[in-house]
């Protein structure tokens, strides 16, 4: 059930922030109860649903005017602010209402004139069914309970049941102009009522102050999740609750996955006729997941369709649906039925876009979910944020299939509403507000990610989009690593010197995010002594560390390469130590000058297939053996200062961490470049590998 969460000191907060005008305290109070609905994932989530209030402002010329603020194009109720609800002058938008039709870009271009600001961000596609309504305060939600209810065969019956007169009920109209006039209609035709139910889509309640618009969504959403739970026997919505971020089964995931996302990889290269970025996932697991997909009607389900019309352009009308005997049948198997689900959705395509006249653009033809048995819910997206979304819409979809089967049967939209609506051009513009960034779509990993090199090396894919997973030996190196992440990355607690650890490692990764495209091997330390004094236990532990586990690492990552079929990079941390050796630093030295072998002799065998093979020599960082202390030491030894030590090299500049991922992310970029090592130290000649 939901909690009511106004509080009025906090309302009174958000007013103050706005200014002390009634006009900007109504506003902040429209800010304030948007994002109580926003936080809680079962009322809206991911951009949807919408929030309006109605104030006086006055013109340039001093009269005052009918304002509308409304959620705007790109704004997620959870963060609003005061900006993302842009003004629109009311008046225009009423004067629209009469008019027999009126385009989706006669809609919007009318909406933008009557902006008062115009470098605002577009009002919502729904800006017209709040217009036309007279309340202060209307407010729209997708909660999960009324998704399950408003797409029920009987669902009219059964709000009158619940509600009575309280609520009307609107026939599913696509967005936009139609709709808001037919909303209107009903409304006038019982204005007394509460809100609406829009059949197939959400629920709409409204007010004359923001606390009783948020009473009556809260008040309203906990009494048909009370009648959904007395007919599923007592469930409540333990999917949006007690999901995890892990698959059911990993050593099972750890085998489906890459193949999976390898082929889903071919299909978009073939769509764009361009080596694209494989996609990434998100896989959700946990006891009600594995409920549902235990289920025994799982392909009827499969081919239902969307709980609310607006998933459709992050999930696509259906998933992908791999039952246990396919995925253990092998990569053949799971191919095979990757296309039978492209053929048959270019066929849907092909069908209704002949009924609209052969006007549209096919978009990639590739899931948006899948339902795997034994392996979980997994999200598909062209990045992190992307497939966390669809994996998100993917679980409050199946509890609304879950409630609505126990209620009487889950019968959302047909194919030719869910076609329009998926290529709806007002829901395309959506997802193309902006250019994917240059590492979207990939799957990076770096060991020994808690350390100064690992940590910025990190960052830097992370900036360019990458999905990124960070190893380290120490949890609390690892936590601080995770926070200056954002909390984004997967971080993976290891030893990497462990046997099996470079392929649980890797697994980790596949179970996070489907699979993986860059290898950092980073993780080492500068090992030091005499060669002639050190005994060989110090030497055997360097070598494990600084050249059998990057060897293991390198294994088991190039083994999931190879499964996705599309080819990867695998990048080493080497050290100049391997061309040019320090006096007592043979303990290090020796196993990093294998690995320098090892980066040669990998690309020699490996880029056969695809996958690149290169190396970072560098020199003189602060990280590891480089602490403070250590640098004083050396710089006192050779009278000089600490400034000096560290701009030790031919450009008299000292290298940072940045510097050696900079150099990371540059070889990730160079397509035509393997069995390479490039050196970041500044120059120094004895090193040189040219």
């Amino acid at each position: 059930m939901r909690d009511n969460r106004w509080n009025d000191d906090d309302a009174d907060r958000f007013a103050a922030a706005e200014g002390t005008s009634v006009a900007d305290r109504a506003l902040g109070h429209r800010v304030y109860s948007s994002r109580l609905i926003g936080s809680d994932p079962d009322l809206v989530m991911h951009g949807g649903g919408n929030t309006s209030v109605k104030v006086i402002r006055p013109t340039l010329q001093g009269e005052d005017k009918r304002v509308l603020h409304i959620k705007g194009s790109g704004w997620d109720l959870n963060t609003i602010e005061g900006a993302g609800l842009p003004g629109v002058w009311l008046d225009p938008l009423l004067a629209l209402r009469p008019l027999d039709a009126l385009s989706d870009e006669q809609m919007v271009d009318a909406q933008r004139a009557a902006l008062l600001q115009s470098s605002s961000p577009n009002p919502s596609v729904e800006t017209l069914l709040h217009a036309f309504l007279p309340h202060s305060f209307v407010d729209h939600t997708h909660a999960t309970a009324f998704l399950a209810l408003a797409n029920l065969p009987h669902a009219t019956d059964i709000v009158a049941e619940l509600f009575g007169g309280r609520l009307a009920v609107v026939p599913y109209i696509m967005p936009g102009f139609a709709l808001a006039k037919k909303a209107a209609e009903v409304f006038e035709a019982d204005p007394e009522v509460e809100g609406l139910v829009l059949l197939n889509h959400g629920h709409f309640t409204f007010g004359d102050t923001a606390k009783q618009s948020y009473d009556r969504v809260i008040d309203h959403t906990n009494r048909v999740e009370q009648w959904l739970a007395d007919r599923a026997g007592g469930r409540t919505f333990d999917t949006t609750v007690h999901t995890v971020r892990a698959p059911l089964d990993p050593g099972r995931a750890s085998g489906v996955l890459p193949a999976l996302r390898g082929v889903l990889g071919a299909i978009r290269s073939a769509h764009h006729d361009a080596d694209m970025p494989m996609p990434v996932f998100d896989v959700r697991g946990g006891p009600a997941i594995e409920r549902f997909l235990a289920r025994g009607d799982l392909d009827s389900l499969s081919r239902r369709g969307v709980g609310s019309p607006d998933h459709v352009i992050r999930t696509k009308a259906f998933p992908l649906h791999l039952a246990r005997a396919q995925i253990d049948a092998g990569a053949d198997a799971i191919r095979a039925a990757v296309d039978a689900w492209a053929d048959a959705y270019k066929a849907y395509f092909a069908s209704h876009n002949e009924r609209v006249g052969g006007i549209k653009t096919m978009l990639e033809p590739i899931p948006g979910l899948a339902w795997i048995e034994g392996v979980g819910l997994v999200g598909i997206g062209k990045d992190t944020a992307s497939a966390a979304a669809a994996a998100d819409i993917g679980e409050q979809t199946i509890e609304v299939m879950t409630l609505g089967e126990a209620a009487g049967g889950f019968r959302p939209i047909g194919e030719a509403d869910t076609f329009d609506m998926e290529y709806w051009s007002l829901e395309q513009a959506k997802l193309a507000k902006s250019t994917p960034k240059a590492f979207a779509g990939k799957i990076v990993l770096v060991t020994g990610g808690g350390g100064a090199i690992g940590l910025a090396t990190a960052k830097a894919f992370a900036a360019l989009g990458a999905s990124v997973a960070i190893a380290d030996l120490s949890a609390d190196a690892l936590d601080k690593a995770g926070e200056a992440l954002g909390g984004k990355a997967l971080t993976v607690q290891a030893d990497i010197t462990a046997a099996g650890a470079g392929a649980a490692v890797i697994d980790a990764v596949c179970a996070r995010f489907g699979g993986i495209d860059i290898v950092v091997s980073n993780a080492g330390a500068a090992m030091q002594g005499m060669l002639m004094d050190l005994d060989d236990e110090t030497l055997r532990k360097s070598f494990e560390l600084n050249f059998f586990s990057h060897l293991a690492l390198a294994k088991a990552a190039a083994a999931t390469m190879r499964a996705q079929g599309r080819g990867g990079q695998l990048l080493f941390n080497v050290s100049k130590q391997a061309v040019n050796p320090g006096r007592g630093f043979g303990a290090y030295g020796l196993p990093k000058a294998a690995t320098f072998f090892l980066v040669r002799q990998l690309a020699l065998e490996l880029g056969g297939e695809g996958i690149r093979v290169n190396g970072v020599n560098a020199d003189r960082i602060r990280s590891g053996l480089l602490t403070d202390d250590f640098i004083e030491k050396r710089a006192e030894a050779r009278g000089v200062s600490t400034a000096d030590y560290m701009a030790g090299n031919l450009l008299r500049a000292e290298v940072e961490a940045t510097h050696v991922a900079e150099a990371f992310v540059a070889l990730a970029r160079a397509d035509r470049t393997t069995a390479h090592v490039m050196t970041v130290d500044g120059g120094n000649i004895e090193a040189a590998l040219r």
